[in-house]
This record gives structure tokens, C-alpha cells and sequence, in this order.
């Protein structure tokens, strides 16, 4: 069994759906005036994040006190990651509190994957670098499940920052996985080399990308990790690969408008789109408290099957 989340690379597709199937349940109680539940009572969970967060730091930690753990916030900058202290020391140090669930979030890629070995505590990757988020591609499946039913299919265009995205990563895995054919478009200079070699179509306009998509997922650009400019402007990049609402009669009737968050206004997509009947964005943050619930829950009671 595997004790700890870290990416939907290497869980299956049985194991998605388990999730997802949980997290249905788990956003039922999000519905009552009462949402507290034993689920992980006497649990500790602690949330240690090395980068800025609002809707995933704090869905986990709502996540945790509807199931009636103990939670804990961490910050790197609050922490004695300032005084020089390692990240391995600060997992140990955290760890031998008596920690049963870690949440991480750390700007580099693969940060998750070196510490679950060496803690007892359960590791939940909340994002590693450029590497995956796989809570948000999770929750962005049980939108897409909820709305359309299924994923066999599916036609999902994903659509901005693609190059930078830990969220298009766990995505592609996970939709993939599930029969969903999935598109990407952006930018050339934001687009990596072998998007293909994923099982994804690889547009260099938004036009090809969302034509006759059922999803159409937006992605934030990312100015703060780019180190050169990968595009002239805001303005320009709004002109050639934003979604207003003629770009997005290209998809289909009813297609959904989704976005991880937080949204550029009038650069990834218009007001009148985020703000539009298609837009499920504000469903998508309800649904990542019951998707971290529902991964809590499972790693507590014994994790994932190998």
C-alpha cells in the first residue's frame, strides 16, 4: 500500500475513481449545517508550505477540522526554515510531533518525493515546483464527473501557461487515465517540448484548442516563475490566447469554464466568462474541500493500493 499521494503519475486509474467516488460522499456533509465528522478523529495534520497559497492551504485545513483532526499551519517564512534549518530537518522535526498527514507545498519539483521516505507521517504533495498538483487535478475531475457525467470521450482543452503548470501535469495523467482526450494550447515559448509524448494534442493558437471541447480549463500565467520574457505583454497575450466569449462559442453548447485559480482577469479568460453561466470555478474550490477530505480519509485508513 502506499501511504502517501504524491502525483497521479504513478496511481491508477481504479485508485482515481476510489477517490473520486469517496470525495462524492465527503461533499455531502460540506451540505449540512453541521459539518463535523469522526473520520479522522485524534489525527494530526499539518500543512507546510513553502510557497503562497489561499484555496489549497486553507481547503486542507478545513478539510481536516470537518473530519475533526488536529491541524497545523506552517509557513516557510514564519518558520526556522529563516534561521538556516533544512528542509529534511523540518519534515523530521514535524514528523516526530507526532504528525500523521503532511501537506507540502514547495517550489521545487520533486521536494514531496524526497521526504515521504524518510517520515512516517502520510506525504500530500500540494504542489511541488513545476512538477504536479495532484488535489487540484482531482477535484477538477469530480467537476467535470458531477457536470458531464463520465470522461470517455471528453474532450478537455487546456488552455495558458502550459510550460510552468503543475496542474496540467497531474491533469493530463489523471484524464488521460480515465479516456478523456485531451488538448493543450499556448504559446510556443510557454508550450514544453513533448507535450505530445503525454497522449495530449498540442495547439499553438486557442481557436484549434477549444474547437468543440467540452471542458474548456483556463491556467494562470505564471509571471513569477518566469525569468525572461516569454511573451511581450498581458495585453498581447489576452489578444492572441484569452477566452472571451466569442473564443469560447468555438466549443461546444454548454461546455464548462474551469480555472485552478487564482484567475487573471481579463488575461487567461474576460470577466463575462469567469463570471458567466459555464463557469463552475467557484464549484471547483467547493469541491476541493471534499477531494482533500476524501484523500485524507483514504490515506488514514490505510492509503493506496501499489
Amino acid at each position: 500500500m502506499k501511504k502517501d499521494l504524491l502525483g497521479l503519475k504513478d496511481i491508477s486509474a481504479k485508485e482515481i475513481e476510489n477517490i473520486l467516488e469517496t470525495a462524492g460522499t465527503m461533499k455531502l456533509i460540506l451540505g449540512q449545517p453541521n459539518k463535523k465528522t469522526p473520520h479522522l478523529q485524534g489525527k494530526t495534520v499539518v500543512n507546510l508550505f513553502y510557497e503562497n497559497s489561499t484555496r489549497t492551504r486553507l481547503s486542507f485545513e478545513l478539510a481536516a477540522k470537518y473530519m475533526s483532526a488536529n491541524a497545523a499551519n506552517i509557513t516557510a517564512s514564519g518558520s526556522s526554515v529563516q534561521k538556516g534549518e533544512t528542509l529534511i530537518d523540518t519534515a523530521e522535526t514535524i514528523n516526530a510531533m507526532g504528525t500523521d498527514i503532511l501537506v507540502m507545498r514547495h517550489n521545487m519539483s520533486g521536494a514531496p518525493h524526497l521526504i515521504a521516505p524518510l517520515v512516517s507521517a502520510s506525504v500530500i504533495n500540494a504542489g511541488d515546483g513545476m512538477d504536479e498538483h495532484p488535489t487540484q487535478a482531482l477535484l477538477d475531475m469530480l467537476t467535470i464527473k458531477e457536470k458531464k457525467g463520465g470522461f470517455k470521450g471528453l474532450k478537455v482543452a487546456i488552455i495558458g501557461d502550459i510550460y510552468h503548470s503543475r496542474v496540467v501535469r497531474s491533469n493530463v495523467y489523471g484524464l488521460t487515465k480515465l479516456g478523456a482526450d485531451v488538448s493543450v494550447g499556448g504559446p510556443t515559448t510557454l508550450m514544453p517540448p513533448g507535450m505530445e509524448r503525454l497522449g495530449v494534442k498540442v495547439f499553438n493558437n486557442v481557436e484549434d484548442a477549444i474547437k468543440d471541447a467540452d471542458v474548456v480549463m483556463g491556467l494562470r500565467i505564471q509571471l513569477e516563475r518566469q525569468k525572461k520574457g516569454l511573451f511581450p505583454s498581458i495585453r498581447e497575450y489576452y489578444r492572441f490566447f484569452g477566452v472571451d466569449n466569442e473564443r469560447l462559442k468555438l466549443a461546444k453548447p454548454g461546455a464548462l469554464v474551469m480555472h485552478p485559480g487564482p484567475v487573471n482577469r481579463g488575461v487567461e479568460f474576460s470577466s463575462s466568462v469567469i463570471d458567466g453561466e459555464q463557469s463552475v470555478i467557484n464549484e471547483q474550490v467547493t469541491n476541493g474541500v471534499a477531494v482533500r477530505m476524501a484523500v485524507m480519509y483514504i490515506l488514514s485508513r490505510g492509503g493506496f493500493e501499489d
